[in-house]
């Protein structure tokens, strides 16, 4: 027989198992979550209908924070890679809670808490809720030291730990707006006084447009490089005055860093903001609505065109596997809009099985970590085959000249014989015996 396998011991922790147990086991390792600065346009609409996010209701709400977020930050004049980094934190915590657990203007205005101290541009969470209050009623104006902000201040530093567990404690964000001015100065050089104006004109519009950009989900699906390279190329085709040579020029340069599939759905995600959602935006209304639908119907042609698909990356077969998810029912009076949130739940995946929720960003560590723990948390067993020698049970013996069947109906006829003597004074005939007795 084989000798039973032992398992390396693992150190002692925190007294949950004694010294001289040679199988003794540490603490639950937890749940290990790597997080990914991107995703796709179907990953992200999966992730919604697991929520189940209502697309009228929802999108108007994620637009309204968004321009509050902006509204907010231009009153406190803080800089434009603040607004961008709450935005992102927003987009990534609307797309596993909807806005029927939390007010969309309580998890805007803790972003925008969050942003600030990971850009290292410090706001309390007074100043920026007195700041939206005074934005929303200009005849109450108030201060951050009003009695009114303490039970709401102390609800946003509780948001703000919940958005970053939601974010993964992730702070990579996209900043378009530094490299998309350099590549304005590229094709309209400031020491050309000619284009100086042009440029100013062009850069204006276009700086609008990046703000824009993250009232969609384009900055969680695109790198830097993509986002600018959209809003030039868009802002040149709005502008009717603007040539397209320098920007195709600009094309072929970054065309090693970017995918042309890419560039298009970003354009078509700010196209479709500008035809729905008009009013909401710096740049919609700046043109025609005639000019918005010449120029977005340009774009599908050059989709159909170069054989591209809506989304880049898109699945038809997952995409049918996924199947429709119930949607949520449209608010009522207990709608976020009308009622301010009421907690805040934590949720937790299952699989971490009780223990902590670590976040990763190197895959690698994280494996050689699984590995090394797995040789403590994993049970291995050997399978072996042992030889036992068993006695053969000896056959049983039976009386000579009767056989087992003889031997079952005599049994039968006496116990019948006794039952009719029973009953009767006849020994042969049960029938009888009943009749005599007097049974019919």
């Amino acid at each position: 027989m084989a000798p039973p396998l032992t398992k390396p011991s693992a150190p002692a922790t925190n007294g949950q198992a004694s010294d001289d147990d040679p199988n003794k086991l540490g603490p639950p390792s937890g749940l290990s979550s790597i997080r990914t600065q991107y995703t796709s346009e179907q990953r992200l609409q999966q992730q919604l209908k697991s929520i189940s996010y209502d697309v009228a209701r929802e999108d108007s709400y994620r637009i309204k924070g968004i321009q509050l977020i902006d509204n907010v930050r231009e009153a406190l004049q803080l800089p434009v890679k603040t607004f961008d980094s709450a935005a992102v934190y927003y987009h990534k915590f609307r797309m596993r809670f909807p806005s029927s657990e939390y007010n969309y203007e309580d998890v805007a205005l803790a972003c925008l808490f969050t942003a600030c101290k990971a850009e290292d541009t410090i706001k309390k969470s007074r100043d920026i809720l007195c700041t939206a209050h005074n934005l929303r009623t200009p005849h109450d104006q108030r201060t951050p030291d009003d009695a009114r902000f303490n039970d709401p201040s102390r609800f946003t530093i509780g948001l703000e730990r919940h958005i970053l567990e939601t974010i993964g404690f992730d702070f990579r964000v996209q900043y378009p707006q530094k490299l998309l001015i350099k590549m304005v100065r590229e094709i309209y050089p400031p020491s050309n006084p000619e284009k100086r104006d042009e440029g100013r004109k062009f850069l204006r519009i276009a700086y609008d447009m990046s703000i824009d950009l993250h009232k969609t989900f384009a900055p969680l699906k695109q790198t830097t490089f993509t986002l600018v390279l959209a809003i030039i190329e868009l802002t040149a085709r709005l502008m009717t005055d603007v040539s397209l040579d320098p920007i195709k020029m600009l094309q072929q340069n970054a065309a090693a860093y970017v995918d042309r599939h890419c560039v298009i759905e970003t354009m078509l995600d700010l196209m479709d903001l500008y035809t729905q959602f008009t009013k909401s935006t710096k740049v919609g209304g700046c043109f025609e609505v005639q000019r918005l639908m010449s120029v977005k119907i340009d774009i599908n042609d050059m989709v159909t065109a170069g054989s591209y698909q809506r989304y880049h990356g898109w699945c038809d077969k997952c995409s049918a596997e996924l199947g429709d998810a119930p949607t949520a029912t449209p608010g009522s009076a207990t709608s976020p809009a009308t009622t301010g949130s009421a907690s805040v739940k934590r949720k937790r995946d299952e699989a971490a099985g009780g223990g902590t929720l670590r976040f990763v960003f190197d895959a690698e560590a994280a494996r050689k970590e699984r590995d090394l723990v797995s040789e403590y948390q994993v049970d291995e067993y050997e399978e072996y085959e042992v030889e036992v020698e068993e006695a053969i049970p000896e056959p049983e013996t039976r009386p000579p000249g009767r056989n087992n069947h003889h031997s079952q109906r005599g049994h039968y006829n006496d116990w019948s014989y006794h039952r009719n003597n029973r009953h009767s004074g006849h020994h042969n005939d049960r029938h009888r015996g009943r009749r005599g007795h007097g049974g019919y």
